[in-house]
């Protein structure tokens, strides 16, 4: 028996109620498959969808379900060639009905931890798209928000640092945060989101797996 994920249930129960107090809704899935199964049929036919970076919905397909959907209409911003294409395309992602992207950390009180480098995944976060779907896998849960902070810069941060191929940070030499102004740094936004504004928009989907970084 995995004791760990027995315990995920009951952890994300007490999550869900955190995020309704704060204006934001909650599941918990116990698959990454069930969790993509649902996503999917959340979204009403002809709906606009698109999403930030986010190595989460990557690995378990959910993007690739989104572009082959015949029902769903799918907004790929890698699409973009040219600086002017991607501002325009980012200018639609504002627009759409559904954005998609996981979260660096989330709390054990409901709070949403992320850093960003362009920040135009933690902008969509913020306003703009109508609804945003987080996905987070149960790995990414801290018992406070200074815990979480942590994670996302120790952890997420030089991870998505070598994944985007920033490999001059000195979190990549030393294996932690130096809190630097380097050239190639990825830490420019640091948003948490204690509540939304709009009640409900922010739906995040908790998994028992554990799932990005």
């Amino acid at each position: 028996m995995d004791y760990l994920k027995e315990t995920y249930p009951k952890l994300a129960a007490t999550i869900i109620r955190k995020l309704e107090a704060r204006n934001m809704d909650g599941a918990y899935y116990a698959s990454a498959a069930e969790a993509k199964e649902a996503i999917l049929a959340e979204m009403p036919e002809g709906s606009s969808v698109t999403w930030g970076g986010s190595e989460t919905c990557k690995d378990m397909g959910l993007f690739d379900a989104c572009l082959a959907s015949s029902h769903l209409k799918a907004l790929d911003r890698t699409t973009a060639k040219t600086p002017q294409e991607k501002r325009e395309l980012y200018a639609k992602q504002t627009l759409c009905d559904y954005f998609l992207m996981s979260t660096n950390a989330i709390t054990m009180d409901g709070e949403l931890v992320n850093i960003d480098g362009n920040g135009n995944r933690v902008a969509c976060l913020i306003t703009g798209p109508t609804h945003v779907f987080v996905v987070c896998g149960m790995n990414k849960v801290a018992p406070d928000l200074q815990s979480a902070v942590l994670r996302a810069r120790n952890f997420a941060a030089p991870a998505n640092c070598l994944r985007v191929g920033r490999t001059k940070t000195p979190c990549l030499t030393t294996g932690r945060c130096a809190n630097c102004l380097s050239e190639e740094s990825i830490c420019n936004q640091f948003v948490i989101t204690r509540r939304s504004g709009v009640k409900g928009r922010i739906k995040v989907f908790l998994i028992g797996e554990n799932l990005g970084f």
